[in-house]
């Protein structure tokens, strides 16, 4: 693991790294001076960041998706960490393990994959069961399922984030379903284990998350459903009454028009699977939320726009810290925000930036 990853940095430290440049953005001081506005990433988490002066040779070294080496302060604004970059380089891809950038499940992926299998070998349906041995036997699509996050940053969003939502919906398929005794449990499960199929296609996660082309202009609903009726044609007599229902549970997981599904859900089963699906998302988006936030004091999160809120850091509130109230949200600008200053550390500061400017 790289040293030192972001998770480790602390207010008022010298920071000497290496860093994926996850955003890039220049933008202008009150005298007409460019800064650069960062996003550093690595496996741990993500850190904001201000290059202020000497940007205008700086700009041109590196773009999105870049390795840097950096030398600078982390300082504490508005709540919240901010390094202030004095000297940064590039570093070549040749020197870079990927694997220190790049989120990742916990979990083994190859057993994971082993564990979807498990799944699939226990339905009764011939044609579900069928149609899931036919997907899963392409080798490429076996990879790409137990290698892809379930979204570009919302909820799962790690390497192999995809097949470990997979299988928590299989979990919770299994309790609900037992519950509903009218609910076909083979056909949940086939809704559960394809509903997010396209995502292997959608997204890119070769250096750091984001969308395929095709994944702009298409979407990873048209794009698993089109993957599954390639498959369903090559299961002999598969019934087209049973085709337009895993279809039509592709289609309608996201519940609503607003969310990008073309149709609402239209039978227990798709109704069922959209609803544990936003149950599942919904969970991991807050709980990697409170577990990432970036706020230094204070028992409330910063404001989460997919949640459409902030979230109580639990282990804070039960244990007394007091609540900070949080600054407002700035609107983008293009213009030069207020420096870090004005705390209690600041002297400290002052001497640590002087320190850095020696050993550079």
């Amino acid at each position: 693991m790289k040293n030192p990853s972001v998770s480790q940095l602390e207010p008022n430290q010298l920071v000497h790294g290496v860093f994926l440049v996850q955003h890039k953005e220049v933008r202008q001081k009150k005298t007409g001076e460019p800064y650069l506005s960062l996003v550093l990433s690595d496996r741990t988490g993500d850190l904001d960041a201000k290059m202020w002066d000497n940007a205008q040779e700086a700009m041109g070294m590196f773009e999105r998706d870049s390795f840097i080496r950096v030398k600078g302060m982390l300082q504490t604004f508005q709540n919240r960490p901010q390094l202030t970059i004095h000297r940064l380089q590039p570093v070549p891809e040749s020197e870079i393990d990927i694997a220190d950038y790049l989120p990742a499940s916990k979990r083994d992926r190859d057993e994971m994959f082993a564990e979807l299998r498990s799944w699939i070998a226990s339905m009764t349906d011939p044609y579900l069961k069928a149609l899931l041995e036919t997907i899963f036997a392409d080798e490429a699509v076996a990879l790409a399922y137990r290698t892809a996050p379930a979204a570009k940053a919302v909820h799962h969003a790690w390497i192999g984030g995809l097949i470990e939502h997979v299988l928590s919906l299989c979990t919770l398929a299994k309790f609900t379903a037992a519950h509903y005794p009218d609910v076909d449990f083979d056909l949940l499960l086939t809704g559960v284990l394809l509903h997010d199929i396209g995502k292997i296609e959608e997204l890119n996660y070769a250096r750091s998350f984001g969308y395929s082309t095709e994944g702009q202009l298409i979407g990873h609903i048209t794009l698993g459903i089109r993957m599954v009726e390639d498959a369903i044609r090559r299961v002999p007599g598969f019934p087209p009454a049973l085709r337009d229902l895993v279809v039509h549970m592709i289609l309608s997981h996201h519940g609503a028009l607003e969310f990008g599904s073309p149709k609402l859900p239209m039978f227990l089963e798709a109704m069922l699977l959209h609803q544990l699906d936003n149950l599942d998302s919904k969970m991991e988006c807050m709980r990697a939320h409170a577990e990432k936030d970036r706020q230094t004091k204070g028992v409330w999160t910063g404001y989460n726009a997919p949640l459409e809120r902030s979230v109580l850091k639990k282990e804070r509130h039960l244990a007394g810290e007091a609540a900070v109230a949080e600054a407002p949200v700035p609107a983008p600008s293009q213009t030069e925000p207020t420096r870090p200053a004005g705390n209690a550390s600041l002297l400290l500061a002052s001497k640590l930036q002087d320190a850095l400017r020696r050993d550079s």
